[in-house]
């Protein structure tokens, strides 16, 4: 296998493996009841690596994602209790762009690494949901509970759910953003090298500030999903899943250098996540070692990502 195909079919053979070995391992991974559960299982995580993948393949980071995961959920809450479901699921996506859109816009205007700057604005998110819920947990009542919990919904295909099918719907607009639009295009030019995105007349800093956008779309429909799953949304739901969609990204092949990287990779990262935890459970191992095994496959991940970009 030369260089670059491993760089660009290793991950796939990685999952080949994952599936193989549980599925000799146990008698119930390949059930049809374990394979929706395990869809399910990705579909939060995976709608925040889409916005992620798009983010990192542009050179940037965006540690606020699960805080405006939280915010977007709040709101959807608050706002169907007094205007109804639809309206409070079209806030959660508008609340989500929005913050996206402050967190570009604060990014490119201080100059402060996104890292950095991100990380602070997914503090002061936080606070803002706790200064809208009071700490407490909201509900959207009991006459819009069911319609709102509609997403958590089994569907005609086999059982799949109407978040499952919104990630899927959502990875595959993403991967046409990136591969077929000029959007798309700019963003790999700006993460490759933006001194030359720059001098070749592509706006870096709306680019910057459109892909903080996206990300926050993403949060904001990850915060629908887990609202409507239980029913309620409180300031502290979702922390740290930012870092989980970062490592998604990373183990599926996405340069954390930027320029480089694909939603299809993010969304095989997401699925060895899922497979790792999906796996514990199956075999009754101990959970408490799941963490080590992820962070040993991040390093793994990176280090091959540098040690193939010399050889390349």
């Amino acid at each position: 296998m030369t260089v670059r195909s491993l760089r660009d079919h290793g991950i796939v053979l990685a999952v080949a493996a994952l599936v193989a070995m549980l599925s000799l391992s146990t008698d119930t991974f390949l059930t049809s009841g374990n394979l929706v559960n395990l869809l399910d299982q990705a579909v939060v995580v995976g709608l925040l690596a889409c916005g992620m993948t798009i983010c990192v393949i542009c050179g940037v980071f965006d540690l606020s994602a699960s805080a405006v995961l939280a915010v977007s959920a709040i709101v959807a809450v608050l706002v169907t209790e007094r205007a109804g479901v639809p309206w409070g699921y079209a806030a959660a996506v508008a609340t989500g762009a929005l913050l996206g859109t402050v967190n570009g816009l604060v990014v490119v205007l201080s100059r402060v690494h996104s890292f950095i700057a991100t990380l602070a604005l997914g503090i002061v998110h936080r606070g803002l949901a706790l200064v809208i819920t009071g700490g407490a947990i909201v509900y959207p009542g009991p006459g819009h509970l069911a319609a709102f919990q509609s997403l958590s919904w089994p569907t005609v295909l086999g059982g799949v759910t109407a978040s499952s099918l919104l990630l899927v719907a959502v990875a595959v607009l993403a991967s046409v953003l990136l591969a077929r639009t000029t959007l798309g295009r700019r963003v790999y030019a700006v993460g490759g090298n933006p001194t030359a995105a720059w001098l070749s007349g592509i706006g870096v800093r709306s680019v910057r500030v459109g892909v903080f956008a996206i990300s926050g779309i993403c949060a904001g429909l990850a915060g629908l999903v887990l609202a409507a799953r239980g029913g309620s949304a409180q300031p502290d739901m979702g922390t740290l899943l930012e870092l989980t969609a970062i490592a998604a990204a990373v183990i599926g092949g996405t340069s954390i250098l930027g320029g480089q990287g694909a939603i299809w990779r993010g969304m095989v990262g997401v699925l060895i996540l899922t497979l790792i935890g999906n796996g514990f459970n199956l075999l009754g191992w101990d959970s408490t070692y799941r963490p080590m095994i992820e962070g040993l496959l991040i390093l793994t991940a990176v280090s091959t990502d540098y040690a193939l970009r010399r050889n390349y």
